[in-house]
């Protein structure tokens, strides 16, 4: 699994013009299946996304989590980071997990994160679809997560 993660003052996604996903301060996080994803470790990783301490304190510090300062979740998946640009000038995609396996654990851990009680609200794009996504990036302030480094 690769997620990158970040934070926004805003974002939003739509599918077909209508907006199917929208939230004010909070992250916005991409998700990349692959073949060897689990449940436990989706657990794992909507863990460590509700409990990211990355918004500031009152002295500056990057020390309060999504729940501490009243943040939501937009979760959008996007294969396109298992691409492998190693040849050639066109992508390969193989190393993403299958369309029916990878929206499966997207729901699922789009349901473990809305679990949460502590996280504000979480919303998502649309599986498979074509999707806009507008977000004014607070920092900016991204992180990639990558189970081959962290699992």
């Amino acid at each position: 699994m690769k997620v990158v993660i970040q934070r926004v003052l805003n974002a939003s996604v739509k599918v077909d013009g209508n907006i199917t996903g929208k939230i004010k301060k909070g992250l916005l996080i991409f998700l990349g299946i692959e073949s060897g994803d689990s449940d436990d470790m989706l657990k794992k990783y909507a863990d460590k996304i509700v409990r990211m301490r990355i918004f500031e304190d009152e002295n500056g510090k990057t020390n309060l989590a999504p729940a501490d300062v009243g943040g939501s979740l937009l979760l959008i998946s996007q294969f396109t980071l298992y691409a492998d640009c190693r040849k050639g000038y066109r992508p390969s995609f193989t190393g993403a997990g299958s369309p029916d396996m990878a929206n499966e654990l997207y729901e699922y851990i789009t349901e473990q994160c809305r679990r949460c009680e502590s996280i504000a609200d979480v919303q998502t794009g649309r599986f498979g679809a074509d999707m806009k996504v507008e977000l004014l990036n607070d920092g900016p302030f991204t992180i990639i997560l990558d189970s081959d480094e962290l699992m």
